[in-house]
């Protein structure tokens, strides 16, 4: 039985607490609300964040980060990628060094651009081989009810890639490996980006024919960034990537495309920030994607969209129009 702790009692973070407990780990969540780690250990659910849902009674919570961190033989990382910096290095003294670290953490740090990968060994005294993510089309709330699902472990690490897969195996959720790190990671930061374009012509009214086109020419221009950054060009049409932009674009689930809808609607980002309410990782990516983008001379006109609208320089319908009036040639190209 492996002690693996969750960093993070949120949707996310609680849901693959309990993936973890069905696959025969020794599981521990940590959570700064007591609340929250209250109700997990004496009622097992989590109704603020999965609400409904009943936890397995195996599942403990805490709210002491050096207990967690310093029993765990694994740790995985399930907090909002944007503060991910700032714990780490709150947490340094007493991190483990010498254990295998997960991320399932889908974002570009926006200050650095830099992949949650690269923050972690960024900010520890750690080796490229004990890191690892795993990622795919999992929305929390249907994965919690144990609804099949597949997942991808990535990590330059073959070793790591396979304890991975073999953590999170269970009778429901089927989980691949890849050594594409940077593939998988930069198509998890990025569909939130297409799933925000996708919620905003929702929201405008328009149909499945615009949303497939999003859909398509969104996940060109992350598979063009990718193969232009150095990842396996196949990796954008696995779980990783197709199967994520999917999941995450069609879903009224998804909180990328919730929140692009309400922009859709007509809706200011500030009013749609109190409506959601909710860490969305697309609105703090997409200006982060975008710089890499440029840095390497890649024209991602559905990113750039995105992101001129989360920084309120362009009404979702401009980008329609913007878009639609863009040159066209060859659908496929060379990357």
């Amino acid at each position: 039985m492996t002690s693996v702790s969750v960093i993070g009692s949120g949707a996310w973070g609680t849901t693959l607490g309990q993936v973890l407990c069905d696959a025969g780990n020794d599981v521990l969540l940590w959570g700064r609300n007591q609340n929250v780690v209250n109700e997990i250990n004496q009622k097992h659910t989590n109704e603020a964040f999965l609400p409904g849902a009943n936890l397995p009674d195996s599942l403990k919570a805490t709210t002491e980060i050096e207990v967690a961190l310093k029993r765990a033989d694994v740790v995985v990382l399930a907090i909002p990628a944007q503060t991910l910096r700032v714990n780490l290095l709150n947490w340094n003294a007493f991190f483990p060094t010498n254990k295998p670290v997960i991320s399932s953490l889908k974002g570009i740090e926006i200050q650095s651009n830099l992949r949650m990968s690269e923050v972690i060994r960024n900010c520890l005294a750690i080796s490229d081989s004990l890191v690892g993510i795993i990622t795919g089309p999992n929305l929390a709330s249907e994965l919690v009810l144990r609804q099949p699902a597949g997942a991808v472990a990535a990590s330059t690490s073959p070793e790591i890639s396979k304890l991975i897969a073999r953590l999170f195996k269970t009778n429901y959720f089927r989980v691949y490996t890849s050594d594409d790190l940077l593939g998988c990671e930069l198509a998890g930061s990025a569909k939130s980006i297409i799933a925000l374009a996708v919620g905003m012509v929702v929201g405008m009214g328009l149909g499945e024919n615009t949303q497939a086109t999003i859909i398509t020419r969104g996940l060109n221009e992350v598979s063009k960034l990718g193969v232009a950054l150095g990842a396996n060009p196949l990796t954008f049409a696995g779980l990783a990537g197709m199967g994520d932009l999917v999941a995450s674009c069609s879903s009224g689930l998804s909180r990328n495309r919730t929140f692009g809808e309400e922009l859709g609607r007509g809706r200011s980002m500030s009013e749609v920030r109190l409506k959601v309410n909710k860490t969305v990782e697309g609105v703090a990516t997409a200006g982060a994607v975008l710089e890499i983008a440029h840095s390497l001379g890649v024209e991602v006109p559905i990113i750039q969209a995105v992101a001129d609208v989360v920084s309120n320089t362009l009404t979702p319908a401009a980008a329609v129009q913007r878009l639609m009036a863009l040159n066209i040639g060859a659908e496929i190209d060379h990357v």
